[in-house]
């Protein structure tokens, strides 16, 4: 798994997406064994984040984190997540939005991916993997990945297939078939890899969470400025606008580079 294949080393993947999609169940197969509580219930199991960890065969300790369900006007839920950037020690290495074959895309997942670029600004799109549950219905159906997407794909589901990267893989966690099991969790780690390697192996930590929030704030300040700019002449105006915007500029390469 390139950088990462270290025994020694750990990676944190958090767990993102709408009650019954079947967050706990894809936490439990990338793990190896049930260790999130997983049931078909319309109001979710999961209330608060939780952490699993496992060691790898040949491979790293995977951190596992599952969240609640998160739709916008949820302000618990929001800080459920938010809370998780502290339960991941060394950052958090992917977020793996869980999306359900089974299911029509919703504006409830539009809007959770929607909430977690509000909570961790757009970078955080640089960190994401898509998966997607109910592999099995789709092998019934003879149909690929690629088969179901042509045929079912909304366009916002397109749009943040195209900000992630087009990082995705199949699950079907209800397979009892051990190699099944272990090359769609290598298919995983693979695509981990490739996004630790993209953020040259910088996790996405509170301090950068803290930072891309500082940056946010700044263009918010510097708007709140131009807008009380008046009296100025406009080439002013222009100026200090072209001034601000450089240094917004600066500010923002030096986060997105670090």
């Amino acid at each position: 798994m390139g950088k990462y294949s270290s025994s020694n080393e750990a990676i944190t993947l958090v767990l993102v997406g709408r009650t019954g999609n079947g967050k706990s169940a894809t936490g439990n197969s990338i793990l190896g064994r049930k260790a999130f509580v997983s049931k078909t219930r319309s109001s979710g199991v999961t209330s608060v984040c939780e952490l699993q960890t496992t060691n790898m065969k040949d491979g790293p300790i995977v951190n596992v984190i599952d969240t609640p369900g998160l739709f916008a006007g949820t302000d618990s839920a929001g800080k459920e997540i938010v809370k998780c950037i502290d339960m991941a020690k060394d950052g958090i290495h992917a977020i793996i939005l869980v999306y359900s074959v089974r299911t029509r895309f919703s504006e409830e997942e539009q809007a959770t991916f929607l909430t977690l670029q509000a909570l961790f600004g757009h970078k955080i799109v640089d960190y994401m993997i898509v998966i997607f549950t109910g592999g099995d219905e789709l092998e019934y159906n003879e149909e690929t990945l690629d088969d179901y997407l042509g045929r079912e794909c909304p366009q916002p589901l397109k749009d943040i297939l195209i900000l992630c990267g087009n990082r995705k893989v199949l699950f079907d966690n209800r397979t009892q078939d051990k190699t099944k099991k272990l090359g769609q969790v290598q298919q995983l780690l693979n695509l981990v890899s490739m996004v630790i390697s993209d953020n040259s192996g910088r996790p996405f930590t509170n301090e950068l969470f803290i930072e891309l929030k500082d940056k946010a704030t700044m263009r918010d300040n510097q708007q709140k400025v131009i807008e009380s700019l008046k009296g100025y002449s406009k080439e002013e105006i222009s100026e200090i606008k072209r001034q601000m915007q450089q240094k917004y500029d600066e500010e923002l390469n030096r986060i997105t580079n670090m």
